[in-house]
């Protein structure tokens, strides 16, 4: 299975590599996960073979691995200083991002005969709820409990704007990468911060990595994502976001030795490099909807999620300047929250070639998806 995932998943990158005018805006990565979507929805693909990937998907979990490996892999390769302060302030970019993001959105969609009750509550919010697992299931959940309306009734309504928000997402952080080359001072190739503000998520610079080293930090990483598990059972906080604070406090507490932070590099330059591709296609087999897509375009509805991406990429661009973060990074992470969770974060990275932002796309995705669809829901008790 793992040798078919990697034909098929690079196959279709280097189509989408290949074909003029895709190419600039993610085509590797949006052939990579739709093209499978549209094969399975029009049974063009054997069953056994759509069956077996579906089996492998779902009974190894491999996206959790992958997520596990880059994300203790980018954190333990950054600085210490650099991390703690990253964290803390994208948080006012997002912030930002997602009130005017929410009031554009809604506007745009009252502007084109939508109401502003449908707009906010069934386009704008799900866009920026964190995907479809940890954001529009509960979200919906609740829907249904406020309205006295079937979830899944509910749960059809929203579906289509996040799978069209996030190719909407995969496009601009496409455009982004595309921006930093042709504007290399607003781009940070991957670092939140100017290295002479000594700010920069800057690589570990060791020996190479032996190869003991590198399987013991692939050790790590799976243990620290077990550790996420039991965390998530005990108090509910999402695996990878418990997983990602517990890998923060080791780093800086110096807990690593540094010939194991070298280690976590290679596992994630490896994940990276070989894996995302593989992982893309079966994204597309296995959670991707080609008739959810399908089912939002109509005009108000892809004009309303696309300026919604838009403004929420926008503003993290602008207010990450202003607060001191590379443009480029800094609206990447924005644009994260506009994902379907973390398979989406994964692809809009992929696309901009920034799989080191990992660590603080999940806090975009998952925590800022958590707030939203709280803010959401104590605001439909309201007004229901």
């Amino acid at each position: 299975m793992v040798a078919l995932l990697a034909t098929c998943g690079f196959t279709c990158a280097e189509i989408g590599e290949r074909i003029p005018g895709l190419k600039q805006i993610g085509g590797s990565v949006i052939v990579s996960i739709f093209l499978p979507a549209y094969l399975v929805h029009y049974k063009l693909l054997p069953v056994e073979l759509v069956g077996s990937i579906s089996d492998f998907w779902h009974s190894t979990k491999f996206v959790y691995l992958f997520t596990a490996c880059v994300i203790v892999g980018s954190i333990l390769s950054m600085d210490r200083q650099a991390l703690i302060t990253g964290i803390v302030k994208i948080f006012i970019p997002l912030g930002v991002g997602s009130v005017i993001a929410a009031i554009v959105g809604t506007l745009t969609g009252m502007a084109f005969g939508l109401s502003a009750h449908h707009t906010f509550f069934y386009i704008v919010i799900p866009i920026m709820a964190g995907g479809i697992g940890e954001g529009a299931i509960p979200l919906t959940l609740a829907y249904g409990e406020i309205l006295n309306t079937p979830q899944d009734q509910i749960f059809a309504q929203v579906v289509p704007a996040i799978v069209l928000g996030n190719l909407v997402a995969i496009i601009c952080a496409s455009v982004l990468n595309q921006l930093g080359k042709r504007y290399s001072r607003y781009s940070g190739q991957g670092r939140l911060y100017d290295i002479e503000d000594d700010v920069l998520a800057r690589p570990i610079h060791t020996s190479s990595a032996m190869v003991e080293h590198i399987a013991v930090a692939g050790l790590i990483a799976i243990s620290f994502y077990i550790v996420g598990i039991i965390v998530h059972k005990l108090i509910g906080l999402p695996a990878p976001v418990a997983m990602l604070f517990l890998v923060v406090l080791v780093k800086l507490t110096y807990t690593i030795p540094p010939k194991l932070e070298n280690g976590a590099r290679t596992v994630y330059s490896f994940f990276s490099k070989a894996v995302t591709y593989p992982l893309l296609f079966a994204i597309g087999i296995t959670t991707t909807s080609w008739a959810d897509l399908m089912a939002a375009f109509n005009l108000a509805n892809i004009v309303t999620i696309v300026v919604t991406v838009f403004t929420l990429t926008t503003v993290g661009f602008f207010v990450g300047k202003w607060i001191g973060l590379y443009p480029i990074e800094s609206a990447l992470i924005n644009t994260c929250h506009s994902g379907m969770g973390g398979v989406g974060d994964i692809a809009i990275l992929t696309s901009a070639h920034r799989l080191q932002l990992m660590p603080f796309a999940q806090i975009a995705t998952r925590l800022g998806g958590a707030l939203t669809i709280t803010f959401a829901i104590v605001l439909l008790g309201r007004l229901s």
